[in-house]
């Protein structure tokens, strides 16, 4: 345990090093992009050896306590958002706005204890795994998106000036719907997912649980943000404040619902 928490820390010292980058980047007008990308990528190699170690120590997945979901998740955002800078480098300096979220979660991680929850028999199924899978997708893409939309409203406030090698706010707002439109897909098949998954472990598909209830409004709400913005055609700033609200009923719904819930459905033990 001593070795995983330590590379742990080393990965998480590497992403701070890739947001501290990627902002002084972004106030200095520099562009930073390879070495960003080099720290982001050292992270999380060395955030997948910790959490396979963690995995192969306690024998089940980063998904009962809030420690290893916060932990996942870390990973999973990370890791797609990553792939995004990689590989569309209009998006890049937004990691500016990204990684000051992800550094939140990461404070908030170190804040829960680390210690070894109890698997329920009911996680034993490939459907778990899915379900886990599409929604870690669904956030990520939504995340990319929020970053777009953050960079439109930073723009709004603080002038043009701001973010001035990245696109024009409506060609961001085409590309941030994109990734909403990827996220809208991923969330529909980890609802599908779930409920396959709740049939085999509680046998019925839905119960209308504060999770349940939670996702479905997220879904709901993502389906009306790409829907307005494709009929309505409202300005890049409203569309980014809807893009804000999405995100932001996503992430009560993934770290939120838990504290508060006392169904058996909680998303984490």
């Amino acid at each position: 345990m001593q070795y995983e928490t330590l590379i742990l820390w080393l990965a998480l010292i590497a992403y701070v090093l890739a947001g501290t980058l990627a902002i002084v980047g972004a106030v200095m007008g520099r562009r930073p992009a390879r070495a960003v990308l080099l720290f982001l990528v050292v992270g999380l190699m060395l955030h997948t050896l910790s959490l396979g170690m963690r995995w192969q120590r306690i024998g089940h997945g980063p998904y009962v306590t809030m420690f290893e979901i916060l932990s996942s998740n870390i990973w999973s955002l990370t890791l797609i958002f990553t792939l995004a800078y990689w590989r569309i480098r209009a998006i890049r300096p937004a990691a500016a706005v990204v990684m000051p979220l992800i550094f939140m979660m990461m404070a908030w991680m170190l804040l829960m204890h680390p210690g070894e929850g109890h698997l329920p028999s009911t996680y034993d199924t490939i459907w778990l795994y899915i379900h886990i899978l599409m929604g870690k997708v669904f956030f990520g893409s939504v995340l990319v998106a929020l970053a777009l939309a953050l960079v439109i409203l930073i723009r709004r406030v603080a002038g043009s000036g701001r973010f001035a090698r990245m696109p024009n706010d409506r060609s961001l707002d085409e590309l941030a719907y994109r990734f909403m439109a990827l996220g809208f897909i991923f969330d529909s098949l980890m609802l599908v997912a779930g409920a396959i998954w709740a049939q085999d472990a509680w046998g019925r598909y839905w119960s209308w649980d504060p999770l349940e209830t939670w996702a479905f409004l997220t879904w709901l709400m993502l389906g009306f943000a790409i829907h307005f913005r494709l009929t309505m055609e409202p300005s890049p700033r409203v569309s980014a404040v809807l893009v804000a609200m999405v995100f932001t009923l996503g992430f009560l719904t993934f770290f939120g619902i838990p504290f508060i819930s006392m169904a058996p459905h909680k998303g984490m033990v």
